[in-house]
């Protein structure tokens, strides 16, 4: 017989638009048991109260707010809120069986959970992402993640490649080549046979911000001169790359201050004054 789930329990669950997400998953969890069951996907989990105890094939962990854990796709595990606090509330995302190598499924059953604040602080920053997401950003996001992932459940510290000034030249010029269309690093990691985080790392080195910060900056530079043009808003956003008006508008306050239509209202006086 299938133990129902308590009324106190809550979950909010969505599948953004980014490639290798299949599912974003929040709960919280009180006085309940998972049955044993598995996913096909590896699992990332961070907790944000309480502490949550699971069984993963023979072993026990535990997961609490300091740490981040990973389930490995294919393996049968359950999930209870430790004896403690009797809850928990916990966030996680199901990511393609390609977001790590198969090799590391053993490794990940052995060593689950890691206490690493940055990665932590770097989970929790792709679910505010994955609300409204831009590829550009969740990319280079799922790729820093997977590699300190990586780095753990290899159980060394792998050499990481020093930053290529060249390498930053050659992908702003790639970027400024589409600044206004969809762009991915997925596409420039192929193009330019390097791994995404070590894009970023030369790129952040050479400029001192992210791509997706570029190119946004980009968008809104665009943006201002088509607005003080006398263009919409809603058709200025499309023209410069952004998914609609909301998204330029969350966008470009905080680079201007002001809203666009605001912004671009202030053209009207300034016409006004000289006329």
């Amino acid at each position: 017989m299938t133990e129902e789930i308590p009324d106190s329990c809550r979950v909010m669950a969505w599948r953004p638009s980014v490639p290798g997400v299949s599912e974003v998953f929040h709960a919280r969890i009180v006085d309940y048991r998972y049955p044993a069951h598995c996913h096909d996907t590896w699992t990332v989990l961070i907790v944000d109260d309480g502490a949550i105890r699971y069984d993963l094939d023979t072993r026990h962990h535990g997961a609490v707010g300091s740490s981040v854990s990973i389930l490995p796709p294919g393996v049968v595990h359950n999930g209870y809120p430790s004896e403690r606090y009797g809850r928990f509330r916990k966030r996680c995302l199901y990511l393609d069986s390609t977001f790590l190598p198969t090799r590391l499924v053993g490794a990940s059953v052995d060593i689950s959970t890691f206490h690493d604040h940055e990665l932590r602080f770097a989970i929790s920053r792709l679910h505010d992402r994955l609300v409204t997401p831009d590829q550009l950003d969740t990319d280079a996001r799922l790729a820093m993640i997977a590699e300190r992932f990586s780095r753990h459940l290899e159980l060394r510290t792998a050499a990481i490649p020093e930053p290529e000034p060249n390498l930053a030249h050659r992908l702003r010029a790639f970027l400024d080549g589409h600044v206004t269309t969809k762009v991915t690093l997925v596409e420039a990691a192929g193009l330019f046979d390097r791994t995404i985080p070590h894009l970023v790392r030369s790129f952040k080195r050479q400029y001192g911000v992210s791509p997706h910060a570029y190119v946004t900056g980009a968008r809104i530079e665009l943006a201002r001169k088509q607005l003080l043009q006398g263009r919409s808003p809603a058709r200025v956003a499309t023209e410069v790359g952004f998914h609609d008006q909301a998204h330029l508008t969350r966008h470009f306050k905080r680079h201007v201050s002001v809203p666009p239509a605001q912004y671009a209202a202030g053209r009207g006086i300034i016409r006004l004054l000289i006329g």
